[in-house]
């Protein structure tokens, strides 16, 4: 159990320290002058069209074959369940 919270605590830390790294470099980001800003080409209004691929359709398909292989033998499962014998139990001593 001491194990799991060393893990936490360590955990907690490792993502304190991390958040305050980003922190750090937002706020120096935004303490930087405005630097000019890049040209975003336009995206187009319409998609052109693909060329349709044509693919070779065969004239006669293969046969298939019709007989199919011999089934295995299934051993057959007894259905009778056997009979536990049942032993009287010992003659009790009796207290006089």
């Amino acid at each position: 159990m001491a194990s799991f919270n060393c893990f936490a605590l360590a955990f907690f830390m490792a993502l304190s320290f991390s958040s305050i790294n980003v922190g750090l470099a937002a706020r120096h980001l935004l303490q930087l002058p405005n630097l000019p800003q890049p040209t975003i080409p336009t995206l187009p209004t319409t998609q052109p069209s693909l060329p349709f691929p044509r693919m070779p359709f065969p004239t006669t398909l293969p046969t298939l074959p019709i007989t199919l292989p011999p089934l295995p033998n299934i051993p057959s499962i007894p259905t009778m369940i056997p009979s536990i014998p049942f032993f009287s139990p010992p003659p009790s001593k009796t207290s006089p």
